[in-house]
């Protein structure tokens, strides 16, 4: 197999242009596993499109965003997507639409995403110290600790500045002026003059007394600060002169700004986040089993949706108050769980496929992020999910009985990050977090080899017969074994077959949707090319996404651009979740009727995970019969 198994370029194109293009994208920022757009007008047709896409996993529409979920290269086609789109040019925050909590939300995820690897890699130093100073009595006095442990806090004790940079993005303001008002919140030098506020001195600044408030490690006041810096800079360059402008908008924005913060924006909006966080340690202090059953239970469900950002001011204002939290405690328990579902699944699939996708998205939920975990598997066969749930719910109740914390922030919370959880002053910390997780990862596995992980696992455990295959004679073994190793997809029509790279579609002929052909079908039917299962099938009622067996994905797409005709012209025999024998009809259509539209019947079929094969092998056919070998895959 040769050529790159995404191209991202390309992937970054055909979302933008199944979105409405670039006069439609009013932001686009991205987080561990999302491209997350805000658009002016939403297409009801556009997600299916974009979810059909080589490479996205799902598409979810929720708080005021069309989050494309990609996974672990979202940054490459983040920046391709980047460099089509001009965000400088468009509206403005306040034209924004969606509702208040939305644009909160929304606002929350654009400014985090951008550098939450920054904060979970010095979340993981400052885990990875905890466990050195428990091994190594001493290690604590050392210079390298105190290098070290500078370094891990660094990027929280300057985090007003990184949220100014990706806030002054989202917000359409100028970065070096909101890097310099944000900068002046954690100068040492006011730092020293809160200090000596908070211990009984008057310090005034014309005539209004200043607030002690401290600004290292804040959330609320930069990003607010950067919020109505963003109108202020505007209404100054509506109205100075271009030739003072360079100068003087810089100039009055610092004055204006910084005293503006830390006389009123800062310590109200301070009082704010730890108003909020007070709340919910009320309730994890007086009811924790009440606590760890909701965020042990619902966690990945707020993950689903893409609005688990909101709850970060939060999570930062106990590490600041208290130099602790529970919250990060009961999420990991949650992220465990979810993990602990998808190895159930590795554990009772015999889909070769199904084990791969559930390794993979198993790897990356040890790093704390779950949506390929959710969207690739546990979602995918519903039970999973419940059963982590039910898993996160059951361990965080019982972490509760511990006064479970974290004491260092874990930017993406999971299992690599418990060892946050160890203190000499909370000893039972660390244990209950360990006990939690374990019937976390346990329970989920436990219910999955009782009750399946849905329709599939009880049926491919079924079609297994161990006494029989221990029966097998050893030419009949060998036999076995190399049809095991290759698959043969056989033709789902009668026509006449087009190689791929003479397909008038560039999504077809450059191969970025996998290896295959095309087919002018020579009469109105599509039949099943193998025995399998029916994994997609699109509104528009065009194309139908199949998986044989052994786990090749087949893509049929009737027609080019039939998904115009509104499905008028197919009628469906099978529907999603059908299991399918091969030779059975899927789809009959109306080859007059779509000719008719001025459409071509030209209909590509193609293996859309050929990356997961050594090999796939074309036959060199210029016509083909219904039923005749079309590809022989080659694991």
């Amino acid at each position: 197999m040769s050529g790159k198994v995404r191209d991202y370029p390309k992937l970054a194109k055909d979302i933008l242009e199944a979105v409405g293009g670039e006069e439609n994208v009013i932001g686009a920022t991205r987080c561990a596993t999302r491209l997350r757009l805000v658009l002016k007008r939403s297409n009801p047709k556009a997600k299916d499109q974009v979810a059909a896409l080589p490479g996205v996993i799902t598409v979810v529409e929720n708080s005021g965003q069309f989050q494309v979920v990609i996974g672990q290269h979202v940054g490459e086609v983040f920046e391709h997507f980047s460099s089509l789109v001009n965000i400088e040019t468009a509206d403005e925050p306040g034209e924004h639409k969606g509702t208040v909590l939305n644009r909160i939300i929304a606002t929350m995820s654009a400014v985090f995403a951008p550098f939450v690897y920054i904060l979970a890699a010095a979340g993981i130093l400052q885990g990875a110290l905890i466990i050195i100073n428990l091994l190594f009595t001493g290690f604590e006095e050392t210079g390298t600790y105190q290098v070290l442990s500078f370094i891990s806090w660094a990027p929280f004790t300057f985090l007003p500045i990184f949220i100014a940079i990706t806030a002054s993005k989202h917000f359409k303001t100028n970065t070096y002026i909101a890097v310099a008002c944000s900068a002046a919140l954690v100068s040492p030098t006011w730092t020293e003059m809160a200090t000596k506020i908070a211990e009984g001195d008057s310090i005034t600044f014309l005539g209004l007394a200043l607030s002690p408030t401290t600004y290292t490690s804040s959330v609320l006041p930069p990003l607010f600060l950067v919020w109505i810096l963003s109108y202020l800079e505007r209404f100054l360059n509506k109205r100075m002169n271009d030739v003072i402008k360079p100068l003087f908008v810089p100039f009055f924005c610092m004055l204006i700004m910084v005293p503006l913060t830390i006389l009123l924006i800062g310590p109200v909006t301070t009082m704010g986040a730890n108003g909020i966080a007070n709340g919910y340690n009320f309730l994890a202090e007086n009811a924790p089993p009440v606590a760890g059953a909701i965020i042990g239970a619902f966690w990945q469900v707020i993950v689903i949706f893409g609005v688990h950002w909101g709850i970060t001011p939060m999570v930062l204002a106990n590490f600041e108050l208290y130099g602790r939290d529970s919250f990060q405690a009961y999420q990991t328990i949650a992220v465990v769980a979810q993990v602990g579902a998808v190895l159930g699944v590795i554990l009772k699939a015999k889909n070769q496929e199904v084990r791969k996708v559930s390794v993979s998205a198993g790897v990356t939920g040890l790093f704390g992020i779950t949506e390929p975990a959710i969207y690739g598997v546990t979602l995918r066969f519903k039970k999973p999910f419940i059963f982590g749930c039910i898993g996160g719910a059951i361990g965080a109740i019982t972490a509760s009985f511990f006064n479970p914390y974290y004491f260092a922030y874990a930017g993406l919370p999971g299992p690599l990050t418990i060892v946050n959880g160890i203190s000499s002053d909370y000893p039972m910390s660390i244990w209950g977090i360990l006990l939690g997780a374990a019937i976390a990862i346990i329970l989920p596995v436990v219910l999955i080899q009782i009750f399946g992980y849905g329709n599939d696992a009880a049926e491919k455990a079924g079609d297994e017969n161990p006494a029989k295959d221990q029966d097998l004679s050893e030419a009949s073994f060998q036999t076995a074994a190399a049809q095991s190793n290759e698959e043969n997809v056989e033709s789902p029509f009668n026509g006449q077959v087009i190689p791929l790279s003479e397909v008038p579609d560039e999504v077809f002929n450059s191969g970025a949707m996998g290896q295959g052909v095309a087919i002018e079908p020579a009469d109105n039917k599509l039949y099943a090319p193998f025995d399998g299962t029916v994994v997609m099938v699109a509104p528009t009622k065009h194309s139908i996404g199949l998986r044989s067996e052994s786990g090749v994905e087949l893509l049929v797409h009737i027609g080019l651009d039939t998904v115009t005709l509104d499905g008028k012209p197919f009628t469906l025999k099978v529907n999603d979740g059908d299991k399918i024998r091969k030779g059975e009809t899927l789809i009959e259509f109306d080859k007059e009727f779509i000719h008719a539209q001025g459409l071509k019947t030209i209909t590509p079929v193609i293996i859309t995970n050929s990356h997961a094969y050594e090999e796939v092998i074309i036959e060199d056919r210029k016509e083909i019969e219904l039923q005749q070998k079309l590809f022989t895959v080659v694991k």
